[in-house]
């Protein structure tokens, strides 16, 4: 009895042993091939994963470096308004650059031509908070990222078209004139050549809370707006300090880039059809800015 158990368990073995070779030569050759897969995963959150990239090989001493060299400074040049005109072709533009070191416009069209001042006036804003000892902290906040919210506090508590109307004055501003409805901050009327007056006089009180907001605007305002336009993409790797302005539509859109700029004052206001949209009008800004410092 044992030794028919034993004879029968070693045939089992045996069985078996052909079996998996059996189904392992069948397996093989029925073997699915792999499917590419794409060059994302996503997991189950839904957000796509970038999948691992190998290293890149060391450069060798024969590759050239990868770094740009800095881009030429570029420096003002006289533009005529027919120039101009052709860039903001079915608006308006007005544009002012003035050279500190001369005491004299290098360029100057249409500088009396009234304009709304969308956030522009806001530096008048800031500079009568400031007078009063207001919040240095919410100032600079309301100028950097344009923040229309503190802006219309500070309009409503500091004064509203009084502001306007007191630095007009105090500027020697000649076609700045306060909103038509007291609560439409944005509404003022302002031209260029008034613009270059009240940075002239940031400049000359040294108004350091103010210009380094300026120098400090962010790409994007509070509502979320690219205000890089004009002067900041035009003279990209330069120090600058600026004031956007933005708004549409009552009936139009209007555009605006004003700043200082080494020794200059740029000024750019533009009006612009509802039809063209705020990509396009940006563009044409920069293209403005950039053809006034000889970059176009």
């Amino acid at each position: 009895m044992r030794k028919l158990s034993g004879i029968f368990l070693v045939g089992l073995c045996l069985g078996a042993i052909g079996a998996v070779v059996v189904t392992a030569r069948h397996s093989s050759a029925a073997a699915p091939q792999p499917i590419a897969v794409t060059e994302f995963v996503t997991p189950t959150s839904g957000t796509p994963t970038p999948a691992s990239t190998p290293s890149p090989a060391p450069k060798t001493k024969s590759e050239p470096s990868a770094t740009p060299a800095p881009a030429a400074k570029a420096e003002p040049v006289k533009v005529t308004a027919a120039a101009l005109d052709k860039i903001v072709r079915d608006g308006e533009v007005s544009a002012v650059v003035f050279d500190r070191e001369r005491g004299a416009a290098i360029t100057s069209v249409r500088a009396d031509r009234a304009y709304t001042s969308a956030s522009l006036v806001k530096l008048l804003i800031a500079l009568s908070v400031l007078e009063q000892g207001g919040p240095v902290a919410d100032v600079q906040r309301m100028l950097s990222r344009s923040d229309d919210d503190l802006a219309s506090r500070f309009w409503s508590a500091y004064g509203g078209p009084a502001i306007v109307t007191r630095w007009t004055t105090k500027l020697g501003l000649t076609g700045t004139r306060p909103p038509e409805d007291p609560g439409r901050w944005g509404d003022t009327l302002i031209t260029a050549s008034d613009i270059v007056r009240i940075y002239q006089y940031l400049l000359d009180h040294k108004s350091t809370a103010i210009l380094n907001a300026l120098r400090d605007a962010t790409e994007r305002g509070s509502d979320g707006f690219r205000q890089y336009f004009g002067i900041p993409d035009a003279a990209a790797g330069q120090q600058w300090a600026v004031k956007q302005g933005w708004s549409c539509c009552r009936p139009t859109r209007m555009l605006h880039t004003s700043g200082v700029l080494g020794r200059y004052i740029v000024v750019v206001l533009t009006e612009h059809p509802a039809k063209v949209d705020y990509a396009t009008g940006s563009k044409r800004v920069t293209e403005v800015a950039s053809t006034l410092l000889g970059g176009g």
